[in-house]
């Protein structure tokens, strides 16, 4: 059974904790079929992360030899994501809330945000977060941007999902997303929804 994750979406349209799916005609070959957690969302614009691409080859103990961290008492080992294309040498790690570190952003419905080192190093010696994903980089919109870009279609938003976000492999994560809104994405065309 999957556990829902709601969103803290108020009246005002603001998407914080919920799923933007690419649609099938996105033109950046990087967002293309993205699945981005959206972190943030208010009137100064909307941070997310991308949560179904991974960044080649790179895992966290090739992050820790990078940054020349020590990876002796290294018990758990992790694919690092890319995040987005915006501050890529950035490292974020979206996980859930039985994790906390002074630096850590809590995101409700039992998800939270940390970008420090320590977390990583929890991580990699088996006391961090049960449930995580670690990002290299963001996806980021000014104020106004990202609903201008929901009103043309770009994007779809849907309730995310601890199971999706967490625990499906990679390549099923949009097909899945796409399918709790009830459609299938040979039904999307570039004119969805315009009148």
């Amino acid at each position: 059974m999957t556990e829902k994750i709601e969103s803290k979406q108020d009246l005002s349209g603001y998407i914080t904790g919920q799923f933007l799916l690419a649609m099938p005609h996105m033109q950046d070959p990087r967002l293309e079929k993205a699945v981005i957690f959206i972190c943030g969302h208010d009137t100064n614009g909307a941070m997310g992360l991308v949560v179904n691409k991974y960044l080649g080859d790179l895992t966290l103990k090739g992050l820790l030899e990078y940054l020349n961290l020590p990876k002796d008492a290294m018990k758990r080992d992790l694919p690092i994501y890319f995040g987005g294309p915006i501050d890529t040498g950035r490292g974020f790690v979206l996980h859930s809330d039985d994790f906390t570190h002074p630096g850590t952003v809590s995101l409700g419905n039992h998800i939270a945000l940390t970008a420090t080192i320590d977390v990583l190093q929890a991580i990699a010696e088996g006391d961090g977060p049960l449930d995580c994903l670690l990002a290299m980089g963001y996806v980021g919109w000014g104020p106004g941007q990202l609903d201008s870009e929901l009103h043309s279609n770009r994007w779809l938003q849907v309730e995310a999902d601890h199971e999706i976000l967490f625990h499906l492999p990679i390549e099923k994560k949009w097909e899945m997303a796409m399918g709790k809104l009830g459609i299938t994405p040979e039904a999307l065309s570039e004119e969805a929804g315009q009148a």
